[in-house]
Formats: C-alpha cells, structure tokens, sequence
C-alpha cells in the first residue's frame, strides 16, 4: 500500500467519508463499508483531497489537457484537483456539466473551459460506469477525446459482469482508471488497525463474495 493511500483512507475515515457497518449499494449487495465523497463538505477537506486526486493522477501517468467533472459531485472534484495542480505550477483548465441545458445567457450544458484535446474524467467512484458513459459522449459531442478515468476509491467488486465496475470501464472504453486507494489499500489499512478487527473480518468476507481480483 503506498503512503498516498494509506494517508487517504486515514484522512477518510477521519472525516467520516469513510464509514463501517452495513450498507446497502445500488447492486442491491450489504457492504461492511461505504464511502460518500459529498461528506468532503469543507475547505481544507477539499483542498486535501484535490492533492492526493492530484498526487495519484501524476503517478499513474496518464496524460491530458484538462479536466472534466460530471455533475454533481465531479464538480468540486475536479476544481479542487485543478487547483492542486496550480499550486505546483500546472494550470489546467475544467469543465462540468448542467443536468439540464440552459437556454439563455452562454446557453449549452458545459460550464468552464471548452472541451478540447485529452479530458480526463473525475469521479469518486465507479459503480454501474453511467456517469462514465455520459461523460465520454458528452466530451465526444463537443470534439474533443476522453483519456482516462481518475477516482477516489476503486472497490474492486464484481460489476455488471465478472469483471469490476472499474475494469469494465478499461475494457468497454478503452480508457485507463486511477484510483487514490482501492479495497487492497483498505484491507491492508485495516490489518494494522487494533480496532478494526471485525471491521477487517467483515470487509474480507464481503470480498470473497462480490470481489474480483
């Protein structure tokens, strides 16, 4: 597990993005543990997560021009990303979408910069891949060529196939998908933990059920 990870998933927990019990996912499947990024709901939590998005994005080595951030979340992703990366001196441009096309003013349902050469989609999660499909049509209609994917946490769990959500969206797409930690990461995270032991116990249970590898 890298420094970057183990920190994340510290910082999550913290900050009670990352919770333990059960939890029903959109599969329908009770997971041990869920993971809400709209719970980064201050400045210096977003200001923390943009650097370690920023901080994974560089060490996976995808290159692009710019950032797109699906609505709703995606938006204060991505601006928090895009200003990560200002800070060490890379000023990228972003974009989000509306939900629904505005019909006055500028008009559209893009917001921010134009959508041009490589984008890099920004998530939190990929369960079904939905928001990654709109995404990439999206980005398509206006020109430009979706490079990758990069999210906060990979559960690494069967999606609509026996593959992962995330390795469906790599196969399907043809695009790579970073990930600031994944379920290894917490797994490992949770083996140093004292206090997590059952936690641990439930975690790796849920694993060999839905997991893949």
């Amino acid at each position: 597990m890298s420094q970057i990870s183990q920190e994340f998933i510290a910082f999550s927990i913290k900050k009670q993005v990352l919770k333990f019990g059960e939890f029903k996912t959109k599969a329908g499947r009770l997971s041990p543990y869920f993971f809400n990024a709209g719970l980064f709901n201050d400045g210096e939590s977003l200001l923390k997560l943009g650097e370690f998005y920023a901080n994974s994005i560089k060490k996976s080595g995808i290159q692009f021009d710019m950032l797109f951030g699906p609505a709703y979340k995606g938006i204060t992703l991505a601006a928090s990303i895009a200003i990560a990366f200002a800070k060490n001196g890379h000023n990228f441009p972003y974009a989000y979408n509306r939900k629904e096309a505005k019909d006055h003013g500028e008009g559209g349902i893009i917001v921010g910069a134009p959508l041009r050469g490589r984008v890099l989609i920004i998530d939190d999660v990929i369960s079904a891949g939905t928001s990654v499909r709109e995404s990439i049509d999206i980005i398509r209609q206006h020109g430009a060529e979706p490079c990758g994917v990069a999210i906060a946490l990979d559960r690494q769990e069967k999606g609509l196939s026996e593959l992962s959500a995330v390795q469906e969206v790599e196969t399907l797409h043809h695009l790579p998908v970073c990930a600031i930690a994944n379920l290894q990461d917490l797994l490992e995270f949770a083996s140093n933990q004292q206090d997590m032991a059952q936690h641990l116990l439930n975690i790796q249970q849920y694993r060999q059920r839905y997991g893949v590898i």
